[in-house]
């Protein structure tokens, strides 16, 4: 069978080079659309050089230009977007309608997997503000896949291992400290973390298989669904040393919000509901979905504990 052909716009992203990575290891024909107006970013010319010299095929395209997303959306089967919907970073998730109208022209599409990768937004109605936002902004781009009856895929990968692991939880840190940490309550809320890169393959797995065909995909490795006091003891074990521990109420938590930068908060309320809320376990999936480590058993995933031992 010949394997679909891939584009993946945000290719040159945190997630999405791991993506482009992924796709060739499995023998996709890989495209990357990338912006005429990149102007100096060298980093970033860079790494597309380096994905050309890997087999990818560059595509210029421009979310400012619809006539060229359709053409890149007619040399490919499957379109995977991983633009940034971090507000630390950019957030950038509305744009993607832009790239739904020219996917509906080009007609050609068997699967798109929007950018998602985070927590279900279906199960999100009852986010806080402002971080309520990125939840609502994905459920606007899937309610336009809908309407223009675009076959999809959604990927819910729970918390990015580098965010959540570096940090031992804690919104702003991303190294892990081997003299103290901070609790959320009594740290016994269940977290989901997975490695980047197995996200990535995860991912790409998915975009031929007809078992994942218009549903959501959850990645929930069995070994990775931990509270965050079970991630501090993983770490302590590593670093042969128990941390000072203090910690923080869930009212406390959020007046230290009060403070923050309106990217800070947004940050800080998705924390709040997988920490505090445990919203990314207190649910069971669905017969009308699937989890990923189920479906592809012959991936061996990262564990917590194999992921936190590159920070020693």
């Amino acid at each position: 069978m010949n394997k679909s052909k891939v584009l993946i716009v945000g290719g040159t992203g945190y997630l999405g080079k791991r993506l482009v990575k992924a796709s060739l290891s499995e023998g996709h024909e890989t495209y990357v659309l990338y912006r005429p107006e990149i102007g100096v970013d060298i980093e970033k010319v860079q790494l597309l050089l380096s994905f050309k010299e890997q087999g990818c095929k560059l595509v210029s395209g421009s979310f400012n230009d619809h006539i060229s997303l359709v053409n890149a959306c007619k040399l490919v089967d499957v379109v995977i977007c991983a633009i940034s919907g971090v507000h630390i970073r950019s957030h950038q998730i509305l744009l993607q309608l832009k790239l739904v109208d020219a996917i509906k022209e080009a007609g050609n599409i068997k699967r798109f997997l929007p950018s998602e990768f985070g927590t279900d937004p279906a199960r999100m109605g009852h986010a806080m503000e402002p971080g309520r936002i990125t939840f609502d902004d994905k459920m606007e781009v899937r309610k336009a896949i809908k309407e223009a009856g675009i076959p999809f895929t959604y990927i819910s990968a729970n918390c990015f291992a580098g965010y959540f692991l570096g940090g031992l939880c804690q919104p702003g840190f991303i190294i892990p400290s081997t003299h103290s940490v901070v609790l959320f309550g009594d740290g016994n809320i269940k977290g989901i973390y997975v490695d980047e890169d197995d996200i990535a393959i995860y991912t790409i797995k998915t975009i031929e298989d007809p078992r994942t065909l218009n549903k959501t995909v959850y990645i929930r490795p069995t070994e990775n669904i931990l509270s965050q006091r079970e991630v501090v003891e993983i770490w302590e074990k590593l670093i042969g040393k128990e941390l000072q521990k203090s910690s923080i109420s869930a009212e406390e938590f959020l007046s230290l919000m009060k403070g923050q930068s309106y990217e800070e908060q947004v940050g800080m309320t998705h924390y709040y509901h997988v920490c505090f809320e445990g919203c990314l376990t207190n649910f069971e999936i669905g017969e009308e979905d699937v989890e990923a480590s189920n479906l592809y058993p012959q991936i061996k995933y990262t564990t917590v504990h194999d992921y936190m031992k590159r920070y020693l």
